[in-house]
């Protein structure tokens, strides 16, 4: 008996394990079975393709402006003729009338010199003048005297002779007498320094007491007939300054426009500056446009073509000539349109034909577009926004590190 105890425990104990092992599978494959009862409404992904999505592209607004813009440069007013005034003797000044800023008519004494030399030169003169009256008249009379003994046979020829010539020198001496005399008049009224135009003084290089030279410089004046804008130009606006309509305006009065012409360019460059002097004359300035103002000559050309200008990424050559990528509006969709091209610049290409003003041209990523391709359009920035976004330079400064501020406290 006890034997068969054994293997009769065995044999149940088996079969239960395997009744469990069985059952334990049926349950497993009923589960895998089942739909998952969340997923069960939902239809595969691959059933069903997602739309295409429109592609964003950077664009411009084409715009037809002057091939060449107009160019300004800051000068001054100046009278066009600035007159040294100066004695034409010399002598030492005791008197001027006139100081910097002074406004002159014709006639106008601005200086007086010492005149008591001139005097006496004059006093002088007068005495030699005289001098040969009286002499002209000894020999006229002495010459008479011959002649007449001469043809009575009491004198000979040769003191006829001797007398003539001595009258012929006397009216000579007498000749030169006169003219003495006259420059000696002549010399007494230069001690009076006296202006011939109306103008402004603009500068004084005596002072009473100074002792001067003939032709040295006492005042400046510069005439207010004709005044006119002096600028310094480039060497790359020597063209426009030749050819171009010239406008000017004043700092003091910015909204008045005064026409202007060219009227002097200097042949040569300015040895430090290495530009060129170029003076503008106004016309119909009046007395409000004082000297010395600041002025603005704007340089308009005339004649210039228009064009469109665009980046140089916005064009495209595949083959088949220079093109840019329009935006339909309507399609929203892009069209390759052939440019003409009438020049390139640095970063620019300038457009005379082959868009039209207000469309919408793609500026970056043309290489990669394709004609008919939809997009979608993001307007750039215009120059004024950019500028606005950057940081001035106050700022730039404020955040900038103080000088000699060392990197371990330049951190945080």
């Amino acid at each position: 008996m006890p034997r068969l105890d054994v293997p009769i425990r065995t044999g149940r104990r088996l079969k239960g394990l395997a009744a469990l092992l069985l059952t334990g599978a049926a349950v497993l494959l009923a589960g895998c079975g089942q739909e998952n009862p969340a997923n069960a409404g939902e239809a595969p992904a691959s059933q069903e393709a997602p739309a295409a999505l429109a592609r964003p592209v950077q664009v411009t607004t084409v715009s037809f402006r002057p091939r060449q813009t107009q160019k300004s440069f800051v000068g001054v007013v100046r009278a066009r003729r600035e007159i040294d005034l100066a004695f034409r003797v010399g002598g030492k000044v005791v008197q001027r009338l006139v100081e910097v800023g002074d406004r002159i008519e014709p006639g106008t004494v601005v200086a007086r010199l010492d005149k008591e030399d001139l005097k006496l030169e004059l006093e002088s003169a007068k005495a030699e003048m005289q001098a040969a009256t009286a002499n002209l008249a000894q020999t006229t009379t002495e010459d008479t005297r011959y002649r007449a003994l001469t043809a009575k046979g009491a004198a000979s020829n040769a003191d006829l002779d001797r007398k003539s010539l001595a009258k012929e020198e006397a009216v000579g001496r007498l000749e030169r007498a006169k003219r003495s005399l006259e420059l000696a008049e002549n010399r007494l009224s230069y001690a009076d320094l006296v202006t011939d135009a109306a103008g402004v003084v603009v500068a004084t290089s005596a002072e009473p007491g100074q002792v001067v030279a003939s032709g040295q410089t006492i005042v400046r004046v510069a005439r207010l007939d004709e005044k006119e804008a002096l600028v310094s130009l480039p060497e790359t606006a020597l063209a426009d300054a030749r050819t171009a309509d010239a406008v000017v305006t004043l700092w003091a009065d910015p909204g008045r426009r005064i026409p202007a012409h060219l009227r002097e360019l200097s042949p040569q460059a300015d040895v430090t500056s290495r530009t060129y002097p170029a003076r503008f004359s106004l016309e119909g300035a009046d007395g409000t446009v004082a000297l010395g103002m600041t002025a603005t000559v704007t340089l308009r050309p005339k004649d210039q073509q228009q064009v469109a200008r665009l980046p140089l990424s916005a064009l495209i050559d595949r083959g088949h000539g220079p093109q840019v990528f329009v935006v339909d509006g309507a399609t929203h969709a892009i069209v390759a349109r052939p440019v003409e091209i009438a020049a390139y610049t640095g970063d620019e290409v300038l457009l005379s034909g082959g868009v039209a003003p207000g469309d919408a041209v793609v500026i970056l990523g043309v290489q990669t577009l394709l004609p008919g391709q939809k997009v979608r359009t993001v307007q750039a920035p215009a120059v004024t926004e950019v500028a606005e976004r950057l940081p001035s330079v106050e700022t730039r400064r404020a955040q900038a590190p103080a000088a000699g501020t060392s990197v371990a406290e330049q951190r945080p």
